[in-house]
């Protein structure tokens, strides 16, 4: 770690730092990982980022599988990181631990709600490191901390061991400061792809594109070209004609009303005490309209069925993992609330079909990194993650 880094600014918990050997063989060994503080790991509290959260939580009882894999791979854990208050947020905030430094852009958000995962592999102190992906928990800080980062196809890992927040829409994922790395993990984690065609045509998502600045479109201009020479040349498309706002509002519905259900009785008995912005989304999620929820949900089934058969032969999506680099420390609330609902309607494309998502480091505009997202059909993740390591030899990032 950095002298200058203090506990406020550190992408790991404060006190002391929460160490576990992996195996002394394997697919992985000789890595270092962290852990988002939301994931269970045996003897150990889970904090999910709130301190009235860990007051109120035993010491966990068993290791959750999917970090028990990474250590039984070889991996040795090197520490649980910091994250958004039980992971409802992405700017990376948190008021009672810190908010991790982004080592890409210090003066900037890291970006949530796995914000101490993405900053530990982008500060270089771990070489992969595990978060979690509900709207765009994983994607949206490897864009801001310029890493690579996965979320994948929802379903293929488990997430028993992990606190929930929005169980249907809820996903594993991990950053890593390289590709083939990022990939090696997919390889002990994700199950094999389901037979399928090679991957390709490349689409060009119009919607995702028009959402982002400028800057952010030019710096993803010579990345795009890159992957052209890979797939052959994009065609344009249009995956959403309601418009990428009634994505996200539908998204925003049916995720709110699974928030409160998981969590609202813990809240309701609890009376916890939230950051900025944290006690209004879960005040709105307590009050979600039961009509709007189910309109989420009844959307969210025609769109799942109108992208599998966009992309049932290989199609590949590219787009903006987010449409302008990380927020600014001293934003407002309310210019962090636009960012957010401008981010979330991209987001949703994969976070409501199921989709595997990974996000390149491929780019910086306004003097900040930005990431390109490659999507492909539920359950061609581990061709996802070849075809982004490709594109990273291509554009010359870290392999």
């Amino acid at each position: 770690m950095p002298d200058a880094m203090t506990d406020r600014d550190s992408p790991f918990l404060p006190g002391p730092r929460l160490e576990v050997t992996g195996a002394a063989e394997g697919p992985l060994a000789g890595l270092g990982f962290a852990v988002k503080d939301l994931f269970d790991v045996a003897g150990s509290p889970t904090g999910y980022g709130n301190p009235d959260w860990a007051r109120t939580q035993p010491p966990a009882a068993a290791t959750a599988p999917v970090i028990q894999a990474l250590l039984q791979a070889g991996a040795s854990l090197r520490g649980k990181t910091k994250t958004v208050e039980l992971a409802y947020g992405l700017t990376g905030e948190n008021v009672w631990y810190g908010t991790p430094l982004n080592p890409a852009a210090p003066d900037r958000f890291p970006g949530g709600s796995s914000c101490g995962s993405a900053a530990a592999v982008a500060a270089g102190l771990v070489e992969f490191s595990m978060g979690s992906d509900t709207g765009g928990s994983v994607r949206i800080p490897a864009s801001y901390c310029g890493v690579f980062g996965i979320r994948p196809s929802w379903g293929a890992i488990s997430l028993a061991g992990a606190r929930a927040l929005g169980p249907s829409f809820d996903t594993p994922g991990w950053f890593a400061g390289r590709a083939s790395i990022l990939a090696r993990v997919g390889a002990v984690l994700l199950p094999e792809d389901g037979a399928g065609p090679g991957l390709g045509p490349l689409l060009k998502v119009d919607d995702a594109w028009i959402n982002a600045i400028p800057p952010a479109v030019v710096a993803l201009a010579e990345p795009m070209l890159a992957l052209e020479r890979l797939l052959g040349r994009a065609l344009r498309v249009d995956v959403a004609p309601e418009g990428l706002d009634a994505l996200y509002e539908h998204f925003r519905c049916a995720q709110a009303e699974e928030a409160w259900a998981t969590l609202g009785s813990w809240v309701e008995e609890t009376r916890p005490e939230f950051g900025p912005g944290v006690a209004d989304r879960f005040a709105a999620a307590k009050g979600m309209d039961p009509a709007r929820a189910a309109a989420g949900r009844a959307f969210r089934r025609g769109f799942q069925a109108r992208m599998r058969a966009l992309l049932a032969g290989g199609a590949v999506l590219a787009y903006p993992t987010s449409p302008v680099p990380a927020p600014r420390l001293g934003a407002s609330q309310a210019e962090q609330n636009a960012i957010r609902e401008r981010s979330m309607g991209v987001t949703a494309i994969a976070g409501l079909a199921g989709l595997p998502e990974v996000s390149l480091p491929v780019g910086r505009a306004e003097g900040a990194p930005v990431g390109l997202s490659l999507v492909a059909a539920a359950g061609r993740d581990r061709a996802l993650l070849a075809l982004a390591e490709r594109l990273a030899m291509e554009l010359g990032l870290p392999v």
